[in-house]
């Protein structure tokens, strides 16, 4: 089969993986016509003597398919120097190599008092094509710096392609001195095509419709109804070991495909981890699936804190959840001076089985960085 995004697009509609879609069918034309340009062929003489191609920034309804496109064209991408990055991770990212440059000013190790420009280098070094998954600017942190990075990116000849359920124009939208941020707009309209994913079809709350997320009680056949499920939404893509920053310390997601992250109940709440942990890890991943949820206790107290903020964090961001448990909610903390306290866990994650809750969008309901509620966890 061919490598080109478009082939690989045709293939899957073949197989009968994918359905006919002629939103989805433009986007891949040009992501392909992008990826010709990009070809080793002519790469390096594009950067010597011609600008840069122009990037594409995809906007659209959650479900039509933006991340999954853009895995097309990723994976196909025959430029040695790329990078598919998650947009909240990266700008983690970037904040955290901003701090440790001025660690090295104060120590005289380094010179010059504006940091952007050398973590521009250093990313435009290591990529050369930069793909984002959800593109959105909420922080206020990322909005007074984004002009700057970006103009030494691409002045860089970095080529950006994005997903965003945002059109540019809406980014940032209400924000504090919004007015500062808006040439970072008007840059990024410059260098990229903005391309709207016209499709009808929800096709990750389709993969759902009319099949249970609960699985109980854990099992061979939980694992197996947890297995279909996550084929289902990953649409059959290969799962493979990632990993996400947060405060320059690895959180490991043991399988991750397709903004799909699955996890064993003990990777997340029997590890060290805490709500900043699963904050990021509700930032990048649309779905969530956890095996293997216990029945608690108070002799497992430390246990119970770390799923309530878990639950937390994923409610707050409208993450997906799917799951296998030894029980319903309201009997996974059944006795104990806190069960009363994990009501309203239980009951956030009855309405997360909801079809009206698979409908919202994800980080529809998160506005900032912190995470509303976290630190009722502290009265389990």
């Amino acid at each position: 089969m061919s490598s080109e995004p478009l082939a690989k697009y045709n293939a899957l509609i073949e197989s009968g993986i994918l359905q006919p879609d002629g939103g989805q069918a433009d986007i891949v034309a040009r992501l392909n016509s992008l990826h010709e340009a990009l070809k080793p062929s002519g790469f390096s003489q594009i950067f010597k003597k011609k600008p840069a191609p122009r990037g594409i920034y995809i906007h659209g309804d959650v479900g039509r398919g933006k991340s999954m496109l853009m895995d097309l064209f990723y994976e196909s991408a025959t430029e040695p120097k790329k990078r598919r990055v998650h947009f909240h991770a990266f700008m983690q990212e970037v904040h955290e190599r901003i701090h440790d440059y001025r660690q090295q000013l104060k120590k005289g190790l380094v010179r010059g008092d504006d940091p952007i420009s050398p973590v521009a280098a250093a990313f435009s070094k290591s990529a050369r094509l930069l793909c984002f998954d959800e593109f959105q600017v909420k922080d206020i942190a990322d909005a007074s710096i984004l002009g700057r990075l970006f103009e030494a990116l691409f002045s860089a000849g970095v080529i950006v392609v994005a997903t965003s359920n945002r059109v540019p124009d809406e980014l940032y939208q209400g924000g504090l001195n919004r007015h500062r941020f808006l040439p970072f707009i008007d840059l990024l309209k410059a260098r990229v095509d903005v391309l709207y994913l016209d499709s009808p079809t929800d096709y990750r709350l389709d993969r759902l419709k009319g099949y249970p997320v609960w699985f109980k009680p854990i099992g061979s056949a939980a694992r197996g109804e947890m297995d279909n499920a996550f084929a289902r939404m990953t649409g059959g893509a290969d799962a493979a070991r990632s990993s996400i920053t947060v405060k320059g310390r690895e959180v490991v997601i043991p399988n991750a495909a397709q903004g799909v992250a699955r996890f064993e109940f003990t990777d997340l709440c029997d590890a060290h981890l805490g709500a900043g942990d699963y904050l990021g890890l509700a930032r990048t991943f649309h779905t969530v699936f956890i095996d293997n949820i216990p029945v608690l206790s108070p002799e497992r107290r430390n246990e119970a804190i770390r799923f309530v903020n878990l639950i937390d964090a994923l409610y707050e961001h409208k993450v997906k959840l799917l799951a296998s448990a030894e029980a319903d909610p309201p009997a996974l903390y059944p006795a104990g001076d806190s069960a009363f306290e994990f009501r309203r866990t239980a009951s956030r994650l009855q309405e997360m089985q909801s079809e009206d809750y698979f409908g919202l969008g994800h980080n529809s309901g998160a506005d900032g960085p912190e995470l509303e509620g976290v630190g009722v966890a502290s009265d389990l």
